[in-house]
């Protein structure tokens, strides 16, 4: 495996960053999850757009374009030779020393990491998930905005513990003043009386670039979309739900909180924005190779 470092390739036992890096040390820097599908980087523009939209919320100079930030992407893919995984690229806000003060960190870090992932397994996709409420709420945009797709997840792995220990595959995250928000890594769509719904980003959610995806397909397929403030009883009284992320793709969710949603099936209309999803996937993205 090679892996990406400012500028650098390295194997991935030599592939190191300090210690007194202030993305280790504080969480201080954004990331993106990217996939890529039958050697194309799928929605790599958006990603990197958000990646520096990310960055620029935080004060967060990331020392190279966007363009330069593209190619940096594609060619970590080739050089591990891939077709067809995941990618993880981190900026972080460099070395500084053992104080929060950023002005003291001279030169943002860059790694990107190119490899395979499966966050759920077939049967998920087949079968549906089951999905809890957690405790744990969305951090609130006077905290710090939901929109940054930081690397302090500890809100998020939080609340996946919670998830996990219940036995579910996913947590549901409400925000402070009880309304959905999302998954602990994932957007969350309904469908009802042959309309979709999903949580405005104003509620908590992250603007996901698969998310995205979704609107588009619906608009292509004819099917209306609305982004009301939603609570568990819109979820629980659904004809179908599901959710969306890079990782995740487009799955279907048949159960929260142990309360069956609609027949307890994966839905039509769910199906069918799988099945566009695959095709988009297999056919459209940058080009590797």
């Amino acid at each position: 495996m090679k892996i990406y470092i400012d500028g650098q390739f390295y194997d991935k036992e030599n592939a190191k960053i300090s210690v007194f890096d202030h993305g280790l040390l504080y969480g201080d820097g954004v990331f993106e999850g990217i996939r890529f599908y039958n050697g194309r980087v799928f929605r790599l523009e958006e990603h990197v757009r958000r990646l520096f939209d990310s960055a620029k919320a935080i004060c967060l100079d990331v020392g190279l374009t966007q363009d330069e930030i593209s190619a940096a992407v594609v060619e970590t893919i080739r050089q591990n030779e891939l077709r067809d995984g995941y990618v993880r690229l981190v900026v972080t806000r460099g070395c500084g020393d053992l104080g929060l003060n950023p002005s003291l960190c001279p030169k943002a870090t860059v790694f990107i990491i190119a490899s395979k992932i499966t966050l759920y397994s077939p049967d998920k996709y087949e079968n549906g998930l089951h999905v809890v409420t957690c405790a744990t709420r969305r951090i609130a945009h006077g905290a710090l905005s939901p929109m940054v797709k930081s690397l302090n997840y500890l809100n998020n792995v939080m609340a996946k513990i919670e998830a996990q220990q219940a036995g579910a595959g996913e947590g549901l995250m409400l925000n402070e003043q009880g309304y959905v928000a999302e998954c602990t890594g994932d957007n969350v769509f309904i469908v009802k009386n042959g309309e979709i719904f999903t949580p405005p980003i104003s509620s908590g959610a992250l603007a996901g670039v698969t998310r995205a995806v979704v609107l588009e397909m619906a608009d292509e397929l004819g099917l209306r979309v609305l982004q009301p403030e939603m609570t568990r009883y819109d979820i629980y009284t659904a004809d179908e739900c599901f959710l969306t992320g890079t990782a995740a793709e487009v799955i279907p969710v048949v159960r929260l909180d142990n309360r069956v949603i609609g027949d307890g099936l994966p839905g039509a209309v769910t199906r069918r924005l799988i099945g566009r999803f695959h095709e988009l996937t297999a056919a459209t993205g940058v080009t590797i190779y």
